[in-house]
């Protein structure tokens, strides 16, 4: 597990713009879940990691949509929220099992326990008083090479 504290925004920026830069350049078939309570920074993350990798155009909230789907570098990527999933068994109404060919960003995973078996990272963002903290676990073997590499270049940028 890595921990990483966040005390502003812009270090949640910097997070998701580190994580970018560690995924492979085709990431198709990598899942992060992003969990956290109201307001933690899951999409500001989501955000970040979309523009360092390239896009510039707005990146909402996908609240609403459930599915904001991305063209990035050649590459999908998916911005996914299950808050207001009523269940797992929703995920294939969202044509979930469809979104293997990208990225997919996934904000509330707890609403679908299940996808921490197929996932590569969890990412959980927390507040720490008036600051937040990341916590990052890998899920996969894959997932573990991520965190190494993200580690070693978090390392890099405080020395």
């Amino acid at each position: 597990m890595l921990q990483v504290e966040l005390p502003d925004l812009e270090s949640t920026e910097r997070l998701g713009a580190a994580i970018a830069r560690v995924l492979p350049d085709d990431p198709a078939g990598w899942t992060l879940l992003l969990s956290g309570e109201l307001g933690a920074g899951k999409s500001s993350l989501a955000r970040a990691l979309l523009r360092a990798r390239g896009h510039a155009g707005p990146v909402p909230s996908p609240s609403y949509a459930l599915i904001e789907p991305y063209e990035v570098s050649g590459t999908a990527v998916y911005h996914i929220d299950l808050y207001r999933l009523g269940g797992e068994e929703e995920l294939r109404y969202l044509g979930f099992d469809e979104l293997d060919d990208g990225l997919k960003l996934v904000e509330w995973p707890d609403r679908a326990p299940r996808l921490t078996d197929t996932a590569d990272l969890d990412l959980r963002l927390e507040y720490a008083g008036d600051a937040r903290r990341a916590l990052l676990s890998a899920l996969s073997e894959r997932g573990q090479a991520l965190l190494e590499s993200l580690e070693i270049r978090l390392g890099e940028a405080k020395g």
